[in-house]
């Protein structure tokens, strides 16, 4: 009872290719569900930061307008400031 070489050879490689062959079926389905479930996951995301995005432009606009007031006040102050020394100065120069 010899065994030969020639014939059990290939079929292990067969058997091992059919077994490799199954194996890459299985991960690339669960490959597949697994991508799926991170697209719905994305998706979720995606419109979660929709409404999100609403707050934080409304959120911008409100510091804009309240820089923009600060800044008006700033510059009222700066220049009743600057309109008071000037004045003096003038004073002091006609003394």
């Amino acid at each position: 009872m010899t065994v030969d070489l020639e014939k059990v050879l290939p079929i292990a490689i067969y058997v091992a290719l059919l077994v490799l062959i199954i194996v890459i079926i299985v991960l690339v389905i669960r490959l597949m569900k697994t991508l799926g479930k991170v697209d719905l996951m994305l998706d979720d995301v995606n419109r979660k930061m929709k409404r999100v995005d609403g707050l934080f432009d409304l959120i911008d606009k409100a510091t804009d307008y309240v820089a923009t007031i600060g800044d008006k006040i700033v510059g009222g102050i700066t220049n009743a400031i600057h309109f008071i020394t000037r004045r003096k100065k003038g004073k002091k120069k006609n003394e």
